[in-house]
């Protein structure tokens, strides 16, 4: 269970204490198996929902996914995250994303429909957040986009630009952070009612795949870094029948090797396998979640981990090197599970 340079690798996974979760769930990842061994659980803040590691794997921050909206800091050097400080208001409600971007961490408010910029000091900890970047617009949705719903925040592989996608106004944003400032560079409109909700790079660094929540469909993009440009080429069902009624995808990941990308979808609750064909992708298959309602899915060397919210468990599984068709393997019982990342 240890890494190349003899320490332990872990998982760190996110939950809704409203649901029954137990907050942050510590648990131990097994080299061979990819299996997961609980560790520890703390429950410093409320609804922990989605988490993202420092890059030096020393600190986690989670977000408080709750209608005033905050993010948390905790020490990682050991099996029980310890926090670091309060949790700092984000300005926004319902965070329902978050990621470390040059020298900040950045979280995506879906209830305010904003992205907000929170300073890291040297030693991890937070400050006060520095900006709260407003999106506006809608979409033709009468029940999910009266107003902007931003779910998501991320660098993209250069680490130049934040990028965010936002469910309530069809539209991915470019933005730039200066001194702590977000500025809009550029706002990409997708297919109106689409709904998008997360997106994954290509490892190439050329290419973008949103996945969209309110059609079940992934699209496929050109993406370039020199100039923060996002251009939308082809859209895919997740599906291999095409729209159903119950299906709200929900996670997507891209292969480090960037030969597939996976998706999950709540209601359905499958897995989708991806081929990358040039500047298209070709549905493989879909196989079972291993549980109900995928809420998140995560890669970590060669396996797919999957939380399903509603069941309660992080399900794992092996990946054919050939389909790219994941094969379930076993779950670790994670109530009200959002999220899993590893460090």
């Amino acid at each position: 269970m240890t890494d190349g340079g003899g320490r332990r690798r872990r998982a760190f996974i996110g939950s809704f204490t409203a649901a029954g979760g137990s907050g942050i769930v510590t648990a131990a990842v097994a080299a061979d198996s990819g299996a997961l061994t609980a560790l520890s659980s703390v429950d410093g803040v409320p609804d922990p929902s989605y988490l993202a590691l420092a890059p030096d794997a020393r600190t986690l921050y989670a977000v408080s996914e709750t209608a005033a909206g905050a993010v948390a800091a905790y020490r990682v050097t050991g099996d029980r995250p310890e926090r670091s400080g309060a949790p700092v208001p984000v300005g926004g409600s319902g965070p329902t994303h978050l990621s470390v971007h040059d020298g900040h961490v950045l979280t995506a408010n879906y209830g305010s429909g904003s992205v907000t910029a929170v300073p890291v000091r040297s030693d991890g900890t937070l400050a006060g957040a520095s900006d709260v970047f407003q999106h506006r617009g809608s979409g033709p949705h009468t029940q999910r986009q009266q107003g902007p719903h931003a779910h998501q925040v991320q660098s993209d592989p250069s680490g130049r630009w934040a990028v965010s996608v936002d469910l309530g106004t069809d539209s991915v944003r470019v933005c730039t952070l200066t001194q702590g400032r977000l500025e809009l560079h550029r706002e990409v409109a997708l297919r109106p009612g689409c709904g998008p909700r997360h997106l994954a790079f290509h490892p190439d660094g050329r290419h973008a795949y949103v996945l969209n929540e309110l059609t079940p469909t992934v699209t496929v993009c050109r993406w370039d870094a020199a100039v923060g440009t996002l251009e939308p080429l082809t859209e895919r069902h997740v599906l291999p029948d095409g729209p159903a009624g119950d299906a709200y995808p929900s996670g997507i990941v891209a292969a480090p090797d960037g030969r597939f990308v996976w998706t999950a979808t709540r209601g359905e609750d499958v897995l989708s396998t991806f081929a990358v064909e040039g500047d298209g992708l070709r549905l493989v298959g879909t196989v079972p979640c291993g549980g109900h309602w995928p809420r998140a899915i995560a890669e970590s060397a060669g396996f797919l981990y999957v939380a399903n919210e509603r069941s309660g468990e992080v399900a794992w599984f092996a990946v054919d090197p050939g389909t790219g068709l994941p094969r379930y393997e076993g779950a670790l019982t994670v109530p009200a599970a959002s999220c899993v990342v590893f460090g």
